[in-house]
């Protein structure tokens, strides 16, 4: 790793950020400098395991050589053109996308929440272009207990309220049922409904994974109903869960497809709307667009990352280890772990309350040399590179059994 750029220490960096930081995160009090594969390194020097992975950003761990080769090559030749030009990476990116999803054409942003409002205007302009909708009277249809961001439409149909008091008046034209409830869904669907938009796993919630045969349900659903599914991958996604796609577990192909944070290698942002060309295809010039949506930096380090899923390495990787992680789970559950779900290398562990806050877990396993985060009340997740090894997952299970024991 790098020589440091600092010479303030950890607790100087916190304190100087609370004047003119706004206070919008509550970050476990470690500063990280530097970083390579599935460790992280504080200005001190002392060294993580990181259990997190930036939300699933950084599946292909830190500075992945192949996606650090991609940006240097490019950050060479050229950055940014934005898409009043063309530029020489853009149709390759889009075509392994495509290519890779299953899907016809793509949309390239930069946020994953630029890639959900994106995705709700295209199923709006759809609904009203192609099934026929009264003008401005488009509904969508979304699960409780959703994340899939945080600007004012978005916040509009969540139904977490830390995420919505004092940000209205909210966006209309949203339907919320339980997630995981067919029954539910089908009763929200009508004649208005331009798609159903769901997280095939919901990963703020706590990794709740529905039942099996719920997303099949949705598919045919949205099909008979003639709306659109769109599936928000946006953590689930691009290897995570043991496959390429979450949806994948139940070989459903949605017609929309969002995707963003491992799709930029965590050196970038990128995001992007993939979907049936019939469905993109109803966006003209000037009815959507992004500065820095489809850069050539963005683009180069996405093709390197759809390269890395096109060998399937890290697919299987996380199928294999994910028997590791759920065999570990499973032998704590009551001995501090009052249940968990997990699928591929991604887990909410629910931590027996009289233990602790997910909220002091995690400050626990930082002293320990682990990084994790909590969700809700006594849940935390857990969602490591895809390149951890067997004895590091192991050592990270050591370590949250330690803490619970301790």
């Amino acid at each position: 790793m790098t020589a440091p750029v600092t010479t303030r220490s950890s607790a100087e960096l916190i304190r100087a950020e609370e004047p003119v930081l706004a206070h919008n995160y509550h970050p476990l009090p470690v500063v990280v400098a530097r970083a390579e594969g599935t460790w992280v390194e504080d200005v001190e020097g002392r060294r993580y395991l990181d259990m997190l992975a930036g939300y699933s950003a950084l599946n292909f761990g830190h500075r992945h050589p192949a996606l650090v080769q991609a940006a240097h090559d490019q950050l060479d030749r050229l950055t940014l053109t934005s898409r009043a030009f063309h530029n020489d990476r853009l149709a390759e990116f889009a075509e392994r996308l495509a290519g890779l999803t299953g899907l016809d054409m793509v949309l390239p942003m930069n946020t994953g929440a630029e890639a959900v409002e994106s995705g709700i205007k295209v199923a709006r302009k759809w609904a009203y272009e192609v099934k026929g909708v009264p003008a401005d009277q488009a509904t969508i249809v979304v699960a409780a207990e959703n994340f899939h961001g945080r600007t004012t439409t978005i916040v509009s149909f969540s139904t977490d309220e830390t995420a919505r008091a004092g940000f209205g008046p909210f966006t209309p034209g949203f339907r919320i049922v339980p997630y995981n409830d067919l029954a539910a869904l089908e009763a929200a669907v009508d004649e208005t409904t331009a798609a159903v938009l769901i997280e095939p796993i919901q990963g703020e919630a706590g990794v709740v994974i529905p039942d099996d045969g719920y997303l099949t349900g949705v598919r045919e659903l949205t099909r008979r109903k003639g709306c659109l599914f769109i599936a928000d991958e946006i953590q689930s996604g691009l290897g995570r869960t043991g496959r390429t796609l979450a949806v994948e577990h139940e070989s459903v192909v949605p017609d929309v497809l969002l995707l963003g944070k491992a799709l930029g290698g965590g050196i970038v942002p990128v995001s992007a709307v993939v979907a049936r060309r019939d469905v993109l295809g109803v966006l003209r010039p000037g009815e959507h667009g992004s500065t820095f949506g489809g850069n050539p930096l963005a683009a180069a380090v996405g093709t390197a990352v759809v390269e890395l899923l096109e060998t399937g390495e890290y697919q299987r990787r996380a199928a294999e280890l994910g028997v590791v992680l759920r065999g570990g789970l499973a032998a704590l559950v009551g001995k501090g772990v009052a249940g968990f779900r997990a699928r591929g290398l991604w887990a909410g562990v629910d931590v027996d309350p009289a233990i602790g806050t997910g909220r002091e877990i995690s400050e626990r396993l930082q002293r320990e040399g682990v990084l994790v985060k909590d969700t809700h009340g006594s849940t935390i997740r857990l969602a490591p590179p895809l390149t951890i090894t067997g004895e590091e997952l192991r050592s990270a299970l050591g370590a949250l059994e330690k803490v619970l024991g301790s």
